[in-house]
């Protein structure tokens, strides 16, 4: 869910309980159906539909689902067409034991709205089991007088089925003494008891022999047998008689054990051996067997493992003394187990729904206990306010002590695509050098989504720009992945100061969302561009020769070096150096402003013609430089028609080399003209182009360099000369002003007359560009 600024309410998530007790939609009618154990896993067991009343089409729709207490799908239901088919091969006698009807409980667990049904599945025994006797021989020993129709007790077998399956009736082989009658003991088994038909004799016939075989009802019966060995003895006429005929106790589950349960007594009339009595179980379970003890002497009957009366209420026993003659009389013992307090609540989850999505309405997280109690969302979730919720449900009875059960759920919330991708910076400000090598990595941004998973993998691109003016695509590319800016070409300061573009952030989730931030690239300048001279011109096919009269005083301004750069910064600071001289220490060269001044006064000695190299140097690292030739001739007045030479040639001569020297003066001049209205007019047609450039202009071809920036008072141009020309690359100025060279009056000398500044003169060789 997305953040709604400062200022919004944190919405608080409460998750509650709905108690639907006693609600007639939740749950209805039983279902019922029946199975026979052992069939195989699939196979049918009813239509849940058509035995519910429902229409297939509510199963899908409603999300029905069988669930039981014990959490074993024993039944899966195809909600296709309703049908109720086993999950597993069901073992009867391993579900229920010796309880019939063995019957096991499911639910089907309906939503929207929420509707339960309680199914109950009969699981029919098969005679899949055979009768088993414990002792595979038995001994009786019969007094020879006993009388005709005497009973005698014999082990019954065991059978795992139950119901028509189980033991049906005894056998014995054929014999001239005894026969089989059938009883039933209290738990509804029946046992065989062995009728004397015959008086014995102990002196014909000391010993018989017979077989004993138990049927039980199945179709086609199965049988067990045992050997019957009968001892006939001597003179025992009187059996024990018990004091009561049925014993009734109580005794609670939580008992120790070894606890005393019940004392039986009998007793008999004979004496002697044929007196003493000893008690055993007849007949009895497995569980009453391993459950309690009785004293053989005493008729102790004692606990000796626990009892636990949510498996078993109450046991019946029957209790026999036998007297030292073979006879023996025969209680029922009847044990009550009395409930206590011993379990908590059993807290049984039918049905879980986790992950939760965010930003859905209320919602039904759980159905437990016996799917009666839901738990559910009060409000939509916020994900990202908290992704995870731990809920305990306490579930306390009435007894005492009171218990009770605690469980815990993580109940995780899931991820909707509620928040837009956020950059770090709603713009970026990134520096790279001019000359970059293509591919270099010049920045990045970063955007971060506080949804999760995919909906937080966000993807980066530029997005197309307004003005297509330069071409983005040309000068810089994204990494979609992490957002690197790269520029794909060498930049030029000098064309290309800065330029901004906008890059979007987009992540993947449906619908997608996306994001935008200004990024604004500065383009900083190298020293890659030499000084050019202006002043005088390097390339002319004549060189221009300043004239200097040798009455000059030291300092006289002889010319000034004009020179540009087209960087910026330090790396247009420009100085000035003479690096050579026809005659040293005769001229010099101001370091930041390029006059060329006498160093002395001038002689009749010195030289008529001097040739000067000056370097100019700019403050880049590391620096740059070109050179300017100077051609200086001294004259000893304006007014002569030529200069003598040194080597002493005719006046003719003289005068020659004085008119060449004032025609290469005059076409430099000329020169400087035409090149002035050239670039002005250059200028004037940059101004009116410049809204389709970006911070340039188009410069004539020719000896001067594209890009000029103003370095008044930097040593290149004094305030005395104004140059004024188009600036290429976006400087931060849209002109730059040269300044305007004033040359000095070319002084005659007369007798007696001191030269004067001749002002007409002056302006007339004053320039703009």
């Amino acid at each position: 869910m997305e953040n709604g600024g400062a200022g919004t309410p944190q919405i608080r998530q409460v998750l509650f309980l709905f108690v639907l007790l006693g609600m007639s939609q939740a749950v209805s009618e039983n279902g019922s159906f029946s199975v026979a154990e052992e069939m195989q896993s699939g196979s049918f067991v009813g239509n849940l539909a058509k035995d519910l009343g429902l229409k297939v089409r509510e199963l899908s729709s409603r999300g029905a689902q069988v669930v039981s207490k014990d959490k074993k799908q024993r039944l899966q239901l195809d909600i296709n067409n309703g049908n109720l088919l086993l999950s597993e091969t069901l073992d009867r006698e391993e579900l229920c034991g010796s309880t019939e009807p063995c019957v096991l409980y499911f639910q089907v667990l309906m939503r929207n709205p929420t509707q339960f049904f309680q199914i109950e599945l009969q699981v029919r025994d098969i005679n899949d089991h055979s009768p088993v006797f414990l002792e595979k021989e038995m001994l009786l020993e019969i007094p020879e007088n006993s009388p005709v129709g005497a009973v005698f007790l014999l082990e019954s077998a065991k059978d795992l089925d139950v119901g028509i399956n189980a033991v049906k009736s005894y056998t014995i082989s054929s014999n001239s003494h005894f026969h089989i009658k059938m009883r039933v003991n209290p738990d509804n088994r029946k046992y065989p008891e062995l009728v004397l038909d015959k008086a014995l004799d102990y002196e014909e016939q000391p010993e018989l022999s017979f077989i004993l075989t138990a049927l039980d009802g199945g179709s086609p019966p199965r049988s067990g047998t045992a050997l019957v060995k009968v001892m006939v003895v001597d003179v025992n006429d009187n059996s024990p008689e018990f004091e009561q005929a049925f014993y009734e106790v109580e005794i609670l589950e939580n008992s120790i054990l070894g606890s005393l349960v019940v004392t039986v007594s009998a007793w008999d009339l004979d004496s002697g051996t044929n007196g003493e009595l000893s008690y055993t179980f007849s007949h009895a379970s497995e569980d009453i067997h391993k459950t309690f003890e009785i004293h053989q002497k005493s008729g102790e009957i004692t606990l000796t493992a626990p009892l636990d009366f949510e498996s078993i209420e109450s046991y019946s026993m029957i209790i026999q003394a036998t007297d030292g003659g073979g006879l023996f009389g025969k209680s029922t013992v009847r044990i009550q187990v009395m409930d206590v307090n011993d379990n908590a609540p059993e807290i049984t989850v039918s049905s879980i729904t986790s992950p939760i999505p965010e930003n859905k309405p209320e919602t039904v997280v759980m159905v437990f206990i016996e799917n009666y109690y839901t738990l559910e969302t009060e409000r939509p979730l916020d994900r990202e306010s908290r992704a995870e919720y731990n809920i305990t449900i306490t579930a306390t009875d009435l007894g005492t002590p009171r218990l009770k059960t605690e469980y815990n759920v993580t109940v995780r919330v899931s991820d909707v695509n509620d928040n837009t991708p956020a950059f770090t910076q709603t713009s970026y400000t990134l520096f790279v050098r001019e000359n970059n090598s293509p591919a270099l990595h010049i920045g990045s941004v970063s955007a971060t989504d506080r949804d999760s998973g995919t909906n937080a993998q966000v993807t980066y691109s530029l997005l197309p720009p307004q003005d297509p003016h330069p071409p983005l695509a040309s000068l810089v590319s994204i990494n979609a992945d992490n957002g690197h800016l790269f520029a794909l070409r060498s930049l030029d300061y000098e064309a290309l100061q800065a330029f901004e573009f906008r890059v979007g952030a987009t992540d993947r989730g449906s619908p997608a969302l996306s994001s935008e931030a200004l990024v604004r690239v500065l383009v900083l300048d190298a020293n890659d561009n030499s000084p050019f001279v202006l002043y005088p011109l390097q390339n002319g096919s004549a060189p221009c020769t300043e004239l200097v009269p040798r009455a000059a005083e030291p300092g006289y301004l002889v010319t000034k070096v004009v020179a540009v750069d087209g960087d910026s910064g330090q790396n247009a600071w420009l100085s000035f150096q003479l690096l050579k001289a026809t005659e040293p220490g005769l001229f010099g060269v101001w370091a930041h402003n390029g006059e060329v001044r006498t160093a002395r006064l001038l002689s009749e000695r010195d030289a008529a013609k001097h040739r000067l190299l000056v370097l100019v140097k700019d403050n880049g690292e590391p620096p740059r430089s070109a050179t300017a030739t100077l051609h200086v001739l001294l004259v000893d007045g304006f007014s002569q028609p030529y200069l003598p030479l040194p080597d002493a040639a005719p006046a003719q001569a003289q005068a020659d080399s004085l008119t060449v020297y004032l025609v290469v003066a005059l076409a430099s001049v000329s020169s400087l003209f035409l090149f002035s209205v050239l670039l002005f007019v250059a200028v004037r047609l940059c101004r009116r182009s410049r809204a389709a450039l970006v911070g340039g202009c188009s410069v004539p071809k020719g000896p001067f360099p594209g890009h000029l920036v103003d370095v008044s008072g930097t040593g290149t141009l004094s305030q005395s000369y104004h140059y004024e020309v188009c600036l290429a690359g976006g400087s931060g100025t849209s002109e730059f002003r040269f300044l305007k060279p004033v040359i000095p009056n070319i002084q005659a000398k007369g007798p007696g007359k001191n030269s004067e500044e001749n002002p007409t003169f002056r302006n007339s060789f004053e320039f703009n560009f």
